[in-house]
Order: structure tokens, then sequence, then C-alpha cells
């Protein structure tokens, strides 16, 4: 019952001396939603009217289009070689799996040093590892060991890029108002490139090879590198570390572990990593065996998933307050089990799309809810660590997931996989359903 309790400090409560500073807690806390249309999803693009921030939203907006060329390009790639579905989840594991270890380390530089020049460099070092790989596919020189380690130099590369990303949000957006709205349409921003990025994907695979897509990503980094530095931002307060790495990190974590709210925030971000969003890795299978597609039927599935999510992000910038995220999050993880449990059994291209949309949207609103629950919250001076504690839960767990899902396709079947996936994660959003309502009861 403690882990579901929402007792995060209001202001007058804060102990700054013990980093418990929550600022905006009692705003966030309400859990009545705020009256926002189911039907009608109209974006707000105010965060926009911030310079620094127009120009990130631009560089990515390209940029983002190429990874998901690169991710489409990839699986296929592997699969196209081997045939192998536990292969499938070895690949997207050792992609992922630096993110597990590397993250909490990432969150702790970040609070020391110019957060900026860190993404800059993590451009640079994707630029590099996207060439390599153009340059092997297109030269006929690819093999699979070589794909598994320049995954894990990019997942090394992502372990910084990705909580130095979410940490930077609050200096390229300084109002704290707009801040709800950065989040929602960074994430409108990127399943906006999933749906375009894998449709690209699909054709450019079945006309000209891979090859190209890993090319394009690779040019694709230079808007984002030329972005960041057109970027007139402020030299950020940055404390002298008084304590070594891990007693910060251990600063961070009870930071967290204090307030049951952030606690079972991050706990339900990890399940769900772990559990619902590995059903990705096995769409190549799904395409192929179940629908007897080719490269632009899986294109079609994983810009499914992209409609959905846009959708969710159309749905979480139109929103104007802060209040109704906890319901929101587990309605979303409810969503996305269901959906997974039903898509197993779809042998029909329209239903599985069709199933996947709600796939989409549940993800995107139970993250881009937790990520504004945390942002609006979290003291300044811890704010790269929680947030990288935030990108452990989303998607360092993921590679474990990955893992797991190919293995459980390999020994059984897709189908069981999926169906085992879905039914997991729909447990988990009852459970915490079920926790809160009963804690809102109580307060009521």
């Amino acid at each position: 019952g403690r882990g579901m309790r929402d007792e995060t400090p209001s202001r007058t409560q804060d102990n700054v001396s013990g980093g418990k500073n929550l600022g905006h807690a009692a705003k966030v806390s309400s859990l009545r939603p705020h009256p926002s249309s189911l039907f009608f999803f109209i974006p707000d693009f105010r965060a926009l009217r911030h310079r620094n921030y127009r120009l990130f939203f631009i560089g990515q907006g390209i940029s983002l289009i190429g990874t998901w060329m690169q991710n489409i390009a990839m699986g296929w790639l592997v699969y196209r070689l081997t045939h192998s579905e536990a292969l499938l989840g070895v690949v997207a594991f050792a992609g992922q799996i630096p993110a597990f270890f590397l993250t909490p380390l990432a969150g702790v530089w970040l609070d020391r040093v110019n957060r900026r020049k860190v993404i800059t460099a993590t451009q640079i070092l994707s630029l590099t590892q996207a060439t390599a790989l153009a340059i092997l596919v297109l030269t006929n020189h690819v093999a699979v060991w070589q794909i598994i380690i320049l995954s894990v130099c990019l997942g090394i590369a992502n372990a910084f890029d990705m909580p130095g990303r979410q940490s930077f949000v609050s200096e390229m957006v300084p109002d704290k108002a707009d801040l709800g709205n950065a989040i929602a349409l960074n994430s409108m921003l990127f399943n906006g490139a999933r749906l375009v990025g894998p449709a690209i994907a699909g054709i450019m695979i079945a006309t000209v090879g891979e090859g190209l897509c890993f090319l394009f990503n690779a040019l694709s980094y230079i808007p984002v590198i030329i972005s960041l530095q057109m970027m007139r931002v402020p030299p950020a307060a940055r404390k002298a570390p008084k304590a070594v790495w891990w007693r910060e990190m251990h600063e961070a974590f009870r930071y967290v572990a204090d307030y049951p709210r952030m606690r079972s925030l991050i706990i339900l971000l990890a399940l769900v990593s772990f559990l619902g969003t590995p059903y990705s890795v096995l769409l190549p299978v799904v395409a192929q065996d179940f629908l007897h597609g080719g490269p632009q039927t899986f294109g079609f599935l994983v810009s499914s998933v992209a409609v959905g999510a846009l959708l969710g992000a159309f749905f979480m910038t139109s929103r104007k307050g802060l209040g109704g995220f906890d319901r929101l999050r587990t309605s979303g993880v409810m969503m996305v089990g269901g959906t997974l449990a039903v898509f197993a059994f779809s042998r029909w291209l329209p239903l599985s799309m069709f199933l996947l949309v709600g796939t989409g949207f549940g993800i995107m609103v139970q993250m881009a809810s937790a990520n504004t629950t945390l942002q609006t919250t979290v003291d300044e001076s811890k704010r790269g660590r929680v947030m990288s504690f935030y990108v452990w839960a989303s998607m360092g767990m993921m590679p474990l997931g990955n893992l797991m899902a190919g293995h459980l396709a390999s020994w059984f079947s897709a189908t069981a996989a999926f169906c085992t996936l879905g039914l997991a994660t729909l447990a988990c959003g009852i459970i915490f359903h079920r926790a809160l309502s009963k804690t809102h009861a109580q307060k009521i």
C-alpha cells in the first residue's frame, strides 16, 4: 500500500539541504483529469516560442526519420541474414544493454558538466556508427557479429544521449509552464518520425536494399549537430561535486525512493519496458510468417504503432493542466497489455494495424505522463540523475525484455510470446490501477 500513496511533499515541506525540494509537486499530485477530448486531438505548440527549442525541434525532426529508417533496416537485415528470432533479440539486446549499466552513471556526470556538449559528442559518435554500418552493407562485407559490435557502440552513445536530452529540455525551455508541452512535442516529433521513417525504409529496402537507409541516417545527424551549435544557452550553475560518484548516485536513489509516487512511477515504467515494449523485436516475424508479407508489411506495422503514439502525443499536448497523470499512466498500461494479447492471434493485416495503433497510444500516454510528472517535480540539482533513472526504467529494461521475447518465440512461438507479454503487462496495469483507486478512495 505504501508504494502507491501520494506522499510527494508540497513546497512548505521541502528540505533543500536533503535534496527534497519538489517545487511543483502540489500541482502534479491532483488525481482529477483536466477536461480534454478523446476525440479531438488539437496539439498546442506553445513551447516552440523558445528559440533554442525551435532549433532542437527542427534538427531532431530530420534526424529521427533517419533513426527510424535505420531501426527498420537493422531488423530486416538481421532476419534476412539469419532467419532467427533469437538473433533478432540478441541484436536488440546488444544495442540496448549499455543503457542498463551506463545510464545511472551518465546521470551523475550530466549533473556536473555542460549537457549540450555531451549531446553534441553523442551525435558525432552515432554518425560514425551509422557510417560504418552503411559502408559494410553497401560493400557486401556485413556479418552479424559486426552488427552486434556496432549495436553495442550505438548503445553506449545512447546511454549518455538519452538522459542528456531529457535533462537538457529544462535549459531549452526555461519557463516551467511550457515544460510539459515541450515533452509532449518531443513525443509527437519522435512518433511523427516513426510514422514516416518506416514507410520510407520499407520502400527503400524493397528497391535498393538496407545500405542506403544506414547512409541516410548518418547524414541526418548533421542538422542536429548544427542546431546544437546555433543555440544560445546561458551557462548553467553546476555545483562542484561534494562526493564520489557512487554517493551522488545513492543520494538520488534515496531521493526517489523516499517518495512513493516517484518510486511507483519508475517501477511501473520498468515493468512495462520489460514486458510491454519488447513486442517490436518480433514484428519482422509477424510481417513475414503471420501476414505473409515483406519489408513493406513490416513498415506498415511499425507505422501503425507510430500513428497511435502520434495520436497519444496530440492528446498529451492538448492537455492544459497537470492533473490526472496517475490515472492516465495506468490506463495506458492496460491498453498496451490488452491490445498486445489480442494482436497475438491476428492474421489479418488491417486488424493487426488497428491493434498496434492502440498499443502505440497506450505506450505514449504512459511514458509522456511519467516524464512530465518527473520533470515538473524534480529538484534541479538532481535533474540529470533522476532523468537517468527515467531513461533506465523506460529503456534500460528493454534489452532484457527483447532477449526474453526472442527466446520465448524461439522456444514456443511468436503467438505465445505476444500473448504472454500482453497478459503480463495487462496484469501490471490492473494491479497499479486498483492500488491507485484504493488510495484515492481513502483520501476522499
